[in-house]
């Protein structure tokens, strides 16, 4: 796994030949059991990373086209699987997520309306990073966008939900899902896509 911009944060990606991007998985490594973020599949390098770092405790769905390799992780792992409350029919998860919750000290749930998806979410680390699934992406670095307008089941309610993340304080960096991570300056990447949607 690659370390990320902050010294608890890893990640792994793979390639999407079909849209040209890379999708992401988010590891944090926290005291009291480490989350991960639509896990992809692990090598055996990475696996063998993610042991040495204390394996995994929590796992986080943000949208049921992100389960990826959550179930077979969890077997492996014993992680709880954790997705969108609105999702329950797509998804098999332990637990269900709202907007507001708390899956550990330091990352709260934000969903997000109008995606691909009925209960997608982003999640908010320590107030300073924001993770995304699909709704927000990053098809060309330094540059977020949405998802194309035909995925959208509601394009005003999307812009809705963009426009609240942007009022959210001090965001420093965005980790999309898909496409490229946003390290640094964050808050000013995401008002300038809200800016683009207007």
């Amino acid at each position: 796994m690659k370390l990320l911009h902050r010294n608890d944060l890893y990640g792994w990606s793979v390639f999407d030949e079909d849209r040209n991007i890379d999708f992401h998985s988010i590891l944090w490594v926290r005291p009291g059991g480490n989350v991960a973020i639509d896990p992809l599949p692990l090598s055996e390098h990475d696996q063998a990373h993610l042991e040495s770092l204390g394996s995994l405790s929590t796992i986080v769905i943000t949208n049921s086209d992100h389960a990826r390799a959550s179930k077979s992780i969890a077997d492996a792992t014993g992680a709880r699987v954790l997705g969108p409350n609105k999702e329950q029919e797509q998804l098999a998860c332990d637990d269900w997520l709202n907007d507001g919750d708390e899956v550990v000290p330091g990352l709260t749930v934000l969903e997000l309306k109008g995606s691909k998806t009925p209960g997608e979410l982003a999640l908010l680390l320590e107030q300073t990073t924001l993770i995304t699934g699909d709704l927000i992406r990053a098809h060309q670095a330094g540059k977020l966008c949405l998802l194309p307008d035909e995925k959208l089941s509601d394009k005003q309610a999307a812009i809705a939900s963009l426009k609240r993340l942007t009022e959210l304080p001090g965001i420093e960096a965005v980790l999309p899902g898909d496409g490229w991570p946003v390290f640094r300056y964050g808050a000013q990447v995401l008002a300038d896509l809200a800016a683009e949607c207007n």
